[in-house]
């Protein structure tokens, strides 16, 4: 008589088709929601057939590749570009879909064997390797850009100063980034969800460890949920519904994310010159355009719109109910000062992820005969870092008062699993 082999150890030995399926599901999400808001940024009008190439190179910085920019302007002039962003829109995407496709053959149990998650997780990095290089090949083209009117066109055909910038993806880099990327979000897919079993050795650090990161991303995804309403009702009621479209689709948390940190009295650093500009809303614009280097604080917005400190209140709101959540998905027996230590440290490395991934820069520079220093009408820059230090030790302090406040606000809730006396 042969022996049986069980439903799960069957599963996790035939499981390339449920990891192929999860992979491809991420891979079209992604390519979706890039397709459509680069299509609302009015990006189908490329030339050269390029919207298919851009879709791809906004997929890969969306995963943590790098796409570098070239220059060109012929014999007689020197161009230069760059640009480093995270359309984190997509990103977010990719990273719901292929956890809930990791987490689907691994619910309804209590327990996994380490190697049981290494090969599902190594199933995973195989086909993401592939779709990673598909991707780096595919994300590349050159444009000649206008020199902006008929005669510095016609000059620019004289002298043989014919500006181009193109993109090509490091493809080494765009892999190694893009596997870290994907062992960050199936890592944090574990942590985050109660139904997904652990490996005996790690059962200890649940208690603390999975209800904080539950908190995280809720809080991470209310803020998004809040941006896409306020976002419909702009787009519904103050025109430019493709712009604001477009922002929804590419970089709604990077804004929404950044009003955290703002909100929790985080400073970003940077300036806007030129054409470039940051979307939406309009006040960032305005606060970091000039020549030199703008604080981006609640004090300065508050300078152009009284309204930006309703952002601590809301802060205050949402940073409240993921203390509260935590706690009640924490036990009874684990004190009020030990949730708020969990939830200071929670909010500390959500802040820093905010920071390391929200930065922004990009520049654009055309220089004839050595006039223009890659700047002036012919080009542009925008940047915007953050003042890391600051944010976290803001994040800590309201992770300490939330943390206290919301175990507080949880003792009476029943806890699951516990036996109320």
């Amino acid at each position: 008589m042969s022996a049986r082999i069980p439903s799960d150890q069957a599963v996790a030995r035939h499981g390339w088709p449920q990891a192929v399926v999860a992979v491809l599901a991420a891979l079209l999400a992604m390519g979706v929601v890039a397709a459509l808001g680069l299509w609302a940024a009015g990006a189908t009008g490329l030339p050269d057939n390029a919207f298919p190439r851009v879709v791809a190179a906004t997929v890969v910085t969306a995963v943590g590749g790098t796409v570098e920019m070239s220059g060109d302007a012929g014999g007689l002039a020197e161009s230069a570009a760059d640009l480093t962003v995270i359309p984190l829109s997509v990103t977010l995407v990719g990273a719901l879909v292929l956890a809930a496709g990791f987490l689907r053959p691994l619910r309804r149990r209590a327990v996994a064997g380490a190697r049981e998650l290494v090969g599902w997780a190594a199933r995973f990095a195989v086909l993401w390797l592939l779709a990673l290089l598909g991707l780096a090949l595919a994300a590349r083209q050159t444009f000649t850009i206008s020199l902006g009117d008929d005669t510095l066109d016609d000059l620019g055909d004289l002298f043989s100063v014919t500006p181009k910038v193109g993109f090509r993806t490091d493809v080494p880099l765009t892999v190694v980034f893009g596997l870290l990327w994907l062992a960050g979000v199936l890592i944090l897919a574990l942590l985050v969800s109660r139904a997904a079993p652990l490996p005996p050795r790690l059962l200890r650090f649940q208690e603390s460890v999975r209800p904080a990161a539950y908190a995280m991303v809720g809080l991470l995804l209310a803020y998004v949920a809040l941006g896409v309403v306020i976002g419909l009702i702009v787009a519904a009621t103050r025109g430019h519904a493709a712009e604001t479209l477009a922002v929804l689709l590419l970089g709604l948390p990077n804004l929404v994310w950044l009003a955290l940190t703002i909100g929790l009295g985080a400073t970003w650093e940077g300036r806007v010159e030129g054409p470039f500009g940051l979307p939406m809303p309009h006040v960032l614009d305005e606060v970091l355009r000039g020549s030199d280097t703008a604080a981006l604080n609640l004090s300065t917005l508050a300078e152009h719109d009284s309204r930006v400190w309703w952002l601590v209140a809301v802060d205050a709101v949402l940073v409240l109910a993921a203390a509260f959540v935590m706690a009640a998905r924490s036990p009874r027996r684990m004190r009020a000062w030990q949730h708020a230590v969990h939830m200071a440290v929670a909010l500390a490395l959500t802040v820093l992820m905010i920071c390391l991934v929200g930065r922004i820069s990009a520049h654009y520079g055309l220089s004839v005969l050595g006039i223009g220093d890659l700047g002036g009408d012919l080009g542009g820059e925008l940047v915007l870092e953050p003042q890391i230090w600051g944010a976290l030790g803001f994040a800590l302090l309201w992770g300490l008062v939330a943390g206290f406040l919301g175990a507080l606000l949880a003792g009476p809730v029943h806890r699951r699993g516990e036996v109320p006396r």
